[in-house]
């Protein structure tokens, strides 16, 4: 036997211990160079790790939940012949290119007809454990690697619109039995960072109600002149350009708090954060130097970070950095929230949804499209009048959106 001691390796921003999130290979399993291994949690992200080694599994260093400090062992394989001696591994390592890739989303493929034999899979036990929590058959999916091999953007591939249940399928039953969850990885991280934000920081909200009728006339227009799906912009890229413009202006809001040294930290670049929700718990991915940004720019890089948090693919540099977040819950509806603010900024701005509503306009009941703005500022920092002042600022540019483009 020859073992090779796989140690949990340093995950960047002076980090010295992290969570194991997920585990994907157990004791026995043969694994390819290059596999993933686990998802490892910090204080800012969830990193896939990936094996320096082929070989076997003989131990792991814990339990989903456990803290492993850097430098401990995290795996350790036996490397002996590698994945060779093993027939039934098939493991020809995916590329190195395919490393970088996010572990899709998986949902149910359609099942390979019942006459055709069953033939061996050859993927990595990443692939492998998400296929068998879903319930999927992997003999359906189409393997583009070496030897047949399922990389995963054969999976994300074949799985891209395919839908979540099958025909016929009976609806899950409801039962009576009470679940017990543990609280790791990422829903811990989140428990443990809202419970210190509502604890340290006094929270006050600021609501107010704002006429978006112009600026969804706006948006419309500018969609129907592009032919590009991926370049229609939603009502978001337009409240972030213009809460960057009413932050040069208040330019305390764009501030975080050093708790260490005392110090408010006033930042001259606007790092936007967009709240979003993903099946594993709410993230929030950050729109770099978003004060520099043009309108269709902004929508891109909102659109491309969105979907890299929801394909758990996104680098764990773009999580963190932020100045100040904005959170919607416009598709869900509501009137009125109170968002916790995501430290250590002093302010997250909250987009509640546009309806449409009877309003009195120059002395005449009429219909709008009116929106509320759900605002949370640290008052610690934050006096009341210059916060309002703020929101202020941002429902005069939305009612009249041609100001947001206006020189400063």
């Amino acid at each position: 036997m020859s073992e090779y001691i796989f140690k949990l390796p340093d995950l960047g921003e002076g980090t010295v211990e992290s969570e194991i999130g997920e585990w994907f290979i157990k004791v026995g399993d043969q694994v390819a160079e290059e596999d993933i291994v686990a998802t490892m949690m910090t204080d800012k992200a969830a990193v896939e790790l990936s094996s320096p080694v082929s070989g076997k599994v003989i131990k792991l260093a814990g339990e989903p939940g456990d803290i492993i400090a850097v430098g401990a062992p995290l795996v350790v394989f036996d490397t002996a012949g590698g994945v060779e001696a093993e027939s039934s591994r098939e493991a020809e390592p995916e590329p190195a290119t395919e490393q970088a890739a996010p572990p899709p989303a998986v949902v149910a493929a359609e099942a390979a007809p019942a006459a055709q034999p069953r033939h061996r899979v050859m993927t990595s036990p990443a692939i492998r454990h998400r296929a068998k929590q879903a319930g999927i058959d992997l003999t359906a999916v189409e393997g583009t690697g070496p030897g047949g091999r399922i990389t995963r953007k054969d999976f994300d591939a074949t799985l891209s619109g395919v839908p979540t249940a099958m025909p016929g399928q009976a609806p899950a039953v409801a039962t009576a039995e009470t679940k017990e969850i543990k609280v790791i990885g990422l829903r811990r991280m989140i428990a443990e960072r809202m419970a210190t934000a509502t604890r340290e920081i006094s929270h006050f909200t600021y609501v107010e109600e704002i006429d978006v009728t112009e600026l969804e006339s706006l948006r419309r227009h500018l969609n129907d002149k592009t032919d590009d799906a991926m370049a229609r912009l939603t009502m978001l890229p337009f409240l972030g350009l213009a809460l960057v413009r009413a932050l040069r202006e208040f330019p305390q809001c764009n501030a975080t708090y050093d708790k260490e040294r005392n110090v408010i930290l006033q930042h001259g670049a606007v790092h936007l954060g967009i709240a979003t929700q993903t099946n594993d718990g709410l993230k929030v991915p950050v729109v770099r130097n978003a004060h520099a940004r043009s309108l269709q720019d902004l929508g891109a890089e909102i659109r491309r970070l969105s979907e890299a948090a929801r394909n758990n693919s996104i680098a764990k540099e773009d999580l963190t950095g932020s100045t100040i977040t904005i959170t919607s819950l416009g598709k869900l509806g509501g009137i009125v929230s109170t968002p916790v603010i995501n430290m250590p900024e002093v302010g997250i701005i909250g987009v509640n949804r546009a309806v449409d509503r009877p309003v009195v306009l120059d002395g005449q009941v009429t219909v709008r499209k009116m929106m509320n703005l759900s605002s949370s500022f640290d008052h610690r920092f934050v006096d009341g009048y210059d916060a309002a002042a703020m929101i202020q600022r941002i429902k005069e540019m939305i009612e009249h959106p041609a100001t947001i483009f206006l020189p400063q």
